[in-house]
């Protein structure tokens, strides 16, 4: 069993080092490699990985041929080499011990995916913005309700596949963020077989949030358009089976 974490990047000189040193010191007894993909930085990125390539085996630093994180996690996907592959933010707003659980659960229970949510009883949270975390509250209650699923967290990135699995949910059309919306959608619409556990969230202290929530919001509608008539026209195909 192997493990590909794949790290999309864009400006986080300050803490991608960091970040990669948490995965070291913490993931152990378990064959894995760190494919980060320099999502066209503008800062001191690039300098940073090239440093931390020079001393490092079992990581791949990948510079981004379309700029966007769909297309870095497309191209992640596509370079990645082991059954298994997880999304893991650089931001370190991930818990590493979630990153374990993962793992152990999707190689024990044999599934398609393994969906956390930071919105369980067991699960931590710490200083998610407030409108922000209306607004996440909102949306997913009504992707919830579209696509009749008891999961509560889709636009959550950080997630666990078999590499497989998402070969076969190709093409993605999300370009930004709202590819973390598409992928468990697709998961979910087209039948396949996911685990969904508790994990902690800890809001960025280094660097600054990406996400732009009124930048985004047409992006996220329009993923979300898209998986819901395809989960419809799913369902009349197999109808008129």
């Amino acid at each position: 069993m192997s493990l590909s974490i794949i790290i999309p990047c864009y400006n986080e000189e300050n803490i991608i080092k960091e970040t990669v040193n948490y995965i070291k010191k913490s993931v152990i007894n378990i064959e894995y490699e760190i494919i980060i993909i320099n999502d066209f930085s503008t800062d001191n990125t690039k300098y940073v990985l090239s440093n931390i390539n020079k001393s490092i085996s079992n990581i791949k630093i990948i510079q981004n041929v379309k700029k966007g994180l769909g297309s870095a996690i497309d191209l992640g996907v596509t370079k990645s080499t082991k059954k298994y592959v997880c999304i893991f933010m650089a931001d370190m707003s991930d818990d590493i011990k979630d990153l374990i659980n993962y793992y152990n659960l999707i190689k024990r229970g044999n599934a398609d995916a393994v969906f956390g949510s930071r919105f369980l009883k067991k699960s931590k949270v710490l200083n998610y913005p407030f409108t922000k975390l209306i607004l996440n509250r909102i949306f997913n209650l009504i992707v919830s309700l579209l696509f009749l699923s008891k999961y509560n967290d889709y636009t959550n990135a950080f997630k666990i596949y078999k590499k497989n699995t998402l070969l076969e949910l190709k093409p993605f059309i999300s370009e930004n963020f709202n590819i973390f919306l598409e992928l468990p959608l697709k998961i979910i619409s087209r039948k396949y077989t996911f685990i969904i556990t508790p994990i902690n969230w800890y809001n960025r202290k280094i660097g600054k949030s990406k996400f732009k929530i009124r930048e985004l919001g047409s992006k996220y509608l329009f993923t979300l358009l898209y998986c819901w008539l395809e989960k419809v026209l799913l369902k009349k195909n197999i109808r008129n089976k």
